[in-house]
């Protein structure tokens, strides 16, 4: 999209100003500066100075005399004087002897010069100071032009013909079915117009960060060719009270002029938070007072117009109910992850613009990246492309994309760190007890890799499991198979070697998270029952977690946790007892390859001893 800028009118005036006090330099000031460095004398003077011996340089011109000669402080000075018909000047400056008459005095600058120096350079000087003036203004008051206070410094997108359109966004066919009404009312208003319908004044868009919420409102500016306005809400918040709500006037004052368009606010939750009763009354609230002016303008401009006010947020808990009422937000759009279908959609997209091998498999990645966001695949195409660079090839391969989707999660592999025999052999087994056991239940995912390469992450090796099909639900045997997974290389370190070790600290953590997950939000645990013992806040930025019961209860669910975890590591220990000659047989497998994959790993378990 092409940006559309607005002139700075103010600046104008002050360029004027300039101009005007150049004129009055030029015209008064220099002329007097330049006379009097030169002094006017009588012919007779300049005669009894030549007589006296006083005078140095002399330069005879057709209309005066000038000359260079001693003043009464015995300093050599310019002088002037009027040529008259006289002789015998010539005889007395020869007589002298000492007399020089070539040198120009006073030397007289070109007409290109007399320009340059006169007008040209103090017009850049006042523009240099003017500017200095303007950013120093600007820095002081957090931003913006200082001239112009109350407006809203959105960035004004023209009609967009090269600007992003709905083939651009991939994966979020809901959210695109959505919108795209919005766009048909912005391309024949009359349709709707005759039954009586309204354009929903605004519609939110929720969903956890790198999902593509700011994507898809460029999308719709681009699908309806209509003039699109973009700010964040962090723009409004400013030191002055008062200012936020004059640049919310000043938005939809924009916006009324050049409608139909659209109107983007990136990241509302920044001025659209709930408001605080009985905190700090009659305190002057300015995020408050933007906020009830832009509950205001929602309300004031007519929808028929085709003014649509999109917002985007990844904290809508947190947004004040009066803003998402009917009227001001009708519409909820949410923007969650992608799935299977959508990871392969996204990953083709970006692979668009770059060169790719044939016979690339976007399913194989895409179940690879379960979790992903749009900017997290987005990123993973470029680090393939970036490997492939790297490695002296002009296309990206098969390879480049897995070892780019293990770069984002793991990290770049430490190559330079050194591990003694004795740790390297204690990771093996920690690796390959991970993979026994999750290859020996019926409920896990298929292994796919195994790696003892440290990673940049901190990772001293790791266990990728890979998903056959996409999963929505999850059982209460997955769950617990899951935390048996996780509590097997820990229990391959007290089999093998009759201790433990830090390496296991992830684990720990993961394994306590989803044994909590099940006892208090999940209803997996039989003591408790389908009873919510925790709330969750902040679903779209990880979510946090707060215990909603009594403190004797808390200690009873840790408890409950405990026991899941004890029982999870007592069946990866009788895993991994049973299948003891196999843990030897792929961990000095996997000692001497450093990574093996999946069908190696399976080839070695099922092959007869």
């Amino acid at each position: 999209m092409e940006e559309q800028k607005t002139p700075k009118k103010p600046l104008i005036f002050y360029y004027i100003i300039a101009l005007l006090v150049i004129m009055l330099l030029n015209t008064l000031v220099v002329p007097m500066i330049i006379n009097r460095q030169v002094t006017e004398v009588d012919y007779g003077t300049f005669l009894n100075k030549i007589e006296n011996g006083e005078v140095s340089v002399v330069e005879v011109q057709d209309t005066k005399i000038a000359f260079i000669a001693r003043d009464e402080e015995g300093k050599d000075a310019v002088f002037v004087t009027g040529r008259m018909d006289d002789p015998e000047l010539v005889d007395r400056l020869q007589r002298q002897g000492n007399i020089k008459f070539s040198q120009v005095i006073p030397k007289e600058n070109s007409p290109l010069n007399s320009f340059i120096l006169t007008w040209i350079l103090p017009t850049l000087l006042f523009i240099a100071v003017g500017q200095l003036f303007s950013r120093r203004i600007q820095n002081r008051i957090g931003g913006g032009n200082a001239l112009t206070f109350g407006k809203s410094n959105a960035k004004v997108y023209v009609k967009a013909q090269t600007g992003k359109t709905f083939n651009d966004v991939a994966g979020q066919d809901e959210a695109k079915e959505a919108l795209s009404e919005i766009v048909d009312f912005l391309h024949n208003p009359e349709k709707y117009a005759k039954i009586g319908a309204k354009l929903p004044k605004g519609a939110l868009l929720v969903g956890p960060p790198g999902t593509g919420k700011t994507l898809l409102a460029q999308a719709v500016a681009g699908e309806a060719n209509v003039p699109f306005f973009s700010i964040s809400g962090s723009e409004f918040v400013e030191m002055f009270v008062g200012m936020g709500a004059a640049k919310v006037r000043d938005l939809f004052k924009q916006a009324d002029e050049k409608a139909p368009c659209i109107v983007f606010i990136d990241e509302i939750d920044t001025i659209g938070k709930r408001r605080d009763s009985g905190v700090n009354v009659g305190a002057n609230d300015e995020r408050e007072q933007t906020l009830n002016q832009l509950l205001t303008e929602m309300d004031g401009f007519d929808a028929r117009k085709g003014v649509v006010i999109l917002a985007a947020t990844n904290r809508p808990d947190t947004l004040d109910k009066a803003l998402l009422r009917p009227g001001r937000f009708d519409r909820r759009i949410p923007v969650e992850l992608p799935d299977l279908a959508g990871r392969e959609a996204i990953l083709k997209v970006h692979a668009k613009k770059i060169k790719i091998a044939n016979d690339i498999d976007f399913n194989a990645i895409a179940r690879a990246t379960a979790g992903a966001s749009g900017a997290e695949l987005a990123n993973i195409v470029n680090e393939a492309a970036l490997r492939a660079v790297r490695n002296g090839r002009s296309y990206v391969n098969q390879s480049d994309l897995e070892e780019s989707v293990e770069v984002v999660i793991a990290g770049y592999q430490r190559k330079g760190a050194v591990i003694s025999p004795k740790e390297k052999e204690i990771i093996a087994y920690h690796e390959i007890g991970h993979a026994l056991v999750a290859a020996k239940q019926s409920n896990s995912a298929p292994v796919h890799k195994i790696t003892i390469i440290p990673r940049t992450s901190g990772a001293l090796g790791y266990t990728m499991q890979i998903e056959e099909d996409e999963r929505f639900l999850m059982t209460r045997e997955e769950a617990f198979s899951k935390i048996t997974t996780l509590t097997g290389g820990r229990a391959a370190e007290e089999l093998i070697f009759n201790t433990c070790t830090s390496g296991a600290s992830n684990d720990i953590e993961k394994a306590t998270k989803i044994a909590r997950a099940m006892v208090t939000r999940l209803g997996m645990s039989e003591k408790f029952d389908m009873m919510a013992l925790e709330t969750l806040s902040n679903q779209y930025l990880g979510g946090d977690a707060s215990l909603a019961c009594s403190p004797e209860t808390a200690s009873q669910i840790d408890e409950e946790v405990l026991k899941i975890i004890k029982q999870a590591h007592q069946k990866a220990i009788e895993i991994l007892k049973e299948n003891m000659q196999k843990m030897h047989e792929l961990a000095r497998y996997l000692l001497e390859k450093e990574t093996i994959t999946g069908e190696e790993f399976m080839q070695i378990l099922s092959a007869e001893s």
